[in-house]
């Protein structure tokens, strides 16, 4: 998903390649609404007050500990430079970035001047479905992935010549929404991580869409969001309606909630934060104020106590007018400007970034979209048509389209821009002739179908500018065939960085805004770019767009 960036910064504590990691982002209580003094992990914590980890070391001890939540953890590799064609020397400084998604964890260290990637490790994380709508995840498990991905990359920075001090700072970019709640005495979280495409919420939507004037926009003018079960608010009160114990300890302050990021920065510091950007996906947080907002609290019955101290922190955008990352889900954003867009057509107002706590805050129109690289996913584990996500792209060109064949796979509902949770997955068109390449192509069009239906909101959104092409990002823009006909739908031209892993290298590059090793001024993205040009004539796209919207219209009020 697009993400969100906190930094730390780096200091030596031993000749023998030891490093501390402290929080060092500015934490003034009169510029946030609360002040929350994070109560100090117990012994049994590794990473209290600081998170030492030793360049060398694999920590076999820590990996032995979580064996089983390992065992079911995929090593993936991630494209880099391999090191006979780097240039790097003693005189070089390197970033780090935790990219923690919602399919898998990466950590990545890039050359601050030249942006290659020098090092990196890559894990799949283990999705739960224990009903119909609900997908979770293991918040021990995303920690672990974590250290792992940072004690192997760290390993591979180690062996390459490369001295400790050379890596100034590290950067978080992770899945938002997402939502966790965890005991500051013991360090463990009370129930696994609610993850965003999580539907368990709808009948909590409907009750409070009922009570609320304005229906579901009764909040967008201090949120920027719809009511919907996508955001961490309603994950939130789920929690606190279906466990009393939960709802005890949020209230007597005897627990801490938070987006990924908190969890991760609380479990490695001991620092209950978050930035602006991940705040302004919970439902709870004032856009036009960039701080938590008591009225929101009290609509949603949730103690603001409970909430992450707002940081106003770091996360970058790449300055783009508008980009699409293509992960587990789909994020179609445009770039605003410092006044935030009210949408009529479906779309999200969010905080873009903000580089710095004196800087302007920068907003967004963002299109959601609940099911992209998970709809691949879900070819390979549930239905067994591919081995390995590459297999998709090989399997569809082996046919010319998908013919008739059309899925929507709105496995959650159907998020931006009709927000329709009673969708649900839906095949048509399917006759003797379809077969399983078929089904793939159509898999991957799925995605370009979706985008085309926000690059339609974007245009008709007044205060935004019509597109009049796509820079995109994000694992599956590895996919040639995918990115054609993304442009082919789009009837524009589509744009892929030959770097793809821009989503950490924004949250690398933040974080050396905020460390002081980069100004601001200087961010931009070195690595030159592949475009993808129109092939299919207008009138067909037409056609194809026509199946789209007749096969949504069958998927709606599914349930």
């Amino acid at each position: 998903m697009a993400a969100s960036r906190l930094f730390w910064r780096l200091e030596k504590v031993s000749a023998g390649k030891r490093f501390a990691t402290h929080f060092t982002t500015p934490l003034d209580a009169s510029r946030n609404t609360i002040t929350v003094t994070a109560p100090q992990p117990p012994p049994k914590v590794l990473y209290n007050a600081k998170f030492v980890f030793n360049l060398r070391s694999l920590h076999k001890d820590r990996a032995k500990d979580s064996k089983q939540a390992i065992r079911s953890q995929r090593n993936l590799s991630i494209p880099k430079i391999h090191p006979r064609d780097m240039t790097v020397s003693s005189e070089d400084q390197f970033v780090g970035a935790i990219d923690q998604g919602t399919s898998s964890t990466r950590f990545l260290i890039f050359n601050l001047k030249t942006q290659q990637i020098v090092a990196s490790k890559q894990i799949e994380i283990t999705q739960n479905f224990p009903k119909e709508g609900w997908v979770e995840e293991c918040p021990d498990e995303i920690l672990e992935s974590c250290l792992r991905c940072i004690d192997a990359t760290a390993s591979i920075f180690a062996e390459l010549g490369l001295e400790p001090e050379q890596l100034k700072c590290i950067g978080i970019t992770n899945q938002r929404e997402t939502t966790i709640v965890w005991d500051p005495r013991t360090g463990k979280a009370l129930h696994n991580a609610i993850v965003w495409c999580d539907s368990r919420a709808s009948e909590t939507v409907e009750k409070l869409i009922a009570s609320a004037p304005g229906g579901k926009d009764a909040l967008r003018e201090k949120c920027g969001l719809p009511i919907a079960q996508y955001f961490s608010a309603l994950k939130i009160r789920w929690l606190m309606d279906n466990y009393p114990d939960i709802a005890d300890k949020l209230k007597n302050g005897d627990a801490l909630v938070g987006t990924v990021d908190s969890w991760l920065v609380w479990k490695m510091t001991g620092q209950h934060v978050t930035d602006v950007t991940n705040a302004s996906r919970t439902m709870l947080f004032n856009i036009n104020t960039l701080s938590w907002d008591q009225e929101l609290c009290d609509f949603f019955g949730i103690p603001l106590n409970c909430l992450p101290v707002s940081a106003r922190l770091l996360r970058n955008t790449a300055h783009l007018p508008s980009r699409n990352t293509y992960g587990t889900g789909c994020f179609l954003l445009q770039n605003t400007g410092e006044k935030p867009v009210q949408s009529e057509c479906g779309l999200l107002t969010t905080v873009a970034y903000q580089l710095g706590k004196d800087a302007p805050a920068h907003f967004a129109l963002e299109g959601s979209i609940a099911a992209a690289g998970s709809v691949i996913r879900w070819l390979r584990d549930n239905l067994g048509l591919i081995k390995t996500s590459s297999d998709a792209e090989a399997l569809a060109s082996q046919v010319p389209d998908s013919g008739s064949f059309v899925f929507v796979p709105a496995f959650n509902g159907l998020f931006a821009p009709r927000w329709r949770p009673d969708a649900r997955g839906t095949m048509t068109g399917i006759t003797q002739f379809t077969t399983k390449q078929h089904i793939v192509y159509g898999a991957l069009e799925s995605c370009c179908f979706q985008t085309r239906d926000l690059f339609d909101a974007i245009a008709q959104e007044s205060g935004s500018m019509p597109l009049s092409m796509l820079r995109v990002d994000g694992g599956m823009t590895s996919n040639k065939l995918l990115l054609q006909r993304q442009a082919d739908l789009l009837q524009v031209p589509v744009e892929r960085p030959q770097m793809s892993e821009t989503t950490a290298l924004g949250a690398a590059l933040a974080a050396a805004v905020g460390s002081g090793f980069l100004n601001k001024d200087d961010i931009s993205n070195l690595s030159p770019v592949e475009r993808f040009d129109p092939v299919l004539g207008e009138k067909d796209a037409a056609r194809r767009m026509h199946l789209w919207h007749c096969a949504v219209e069958k998927s709606l009020n599914s349930v």
